[in-house]
C-alpha cells in the first residue's frame, strides 16, 4: 500500500475508475500510482476478495503531451 506517501496530483480518487477483478469480477481498489512513460501513470488495483493485482496505464494529464492529439483531430459537433 501507499503508507505515508502522498498520492500524485491528479483527479480526486472519487473519479478514478475502479475496474473489476479479471478473476472474480469484484470491484478493485486503487493500491498504488507510479510514474509511467512520459504523460502516463501506472495504476495498480488490488482485489479485496481474492488478493490479485492488476495494472493499468492511464493518461496522467489529458491536456498535455501526446494525449492532447485528439484535440487536433477531426472531431466535430453533431449538427
Amino acid at each position: 500500500m501507499l503508507g505515508s506517501h502522498a498520492l500524485p496530483t491528479g483527479p480526486p480518487l472519487s473519479v478514478i475508475e475502479r475496474p473489476r477483478c479479471q478473476h472474480c469480477q469484484t470491484r478493485t481498489v486503487l493500491a498504488r500510482i507510479a510514474p509511467g512513460p512520459a504523460g502516463y501513470e501506472l495504476r495498480t488495483f488490488a482485489c479485496p476478495r481474492c488478493d490479485r493485482f492488476q495494472r493499468t496505464l492511464v493518461v496522467s494529464d489529458p491536456m498535455s503531451g501526446d494525449a492532447s492529439g485528439w484535440l487536433r483531430g477531426e472531431l466535430k459537433s453533431p449538427d
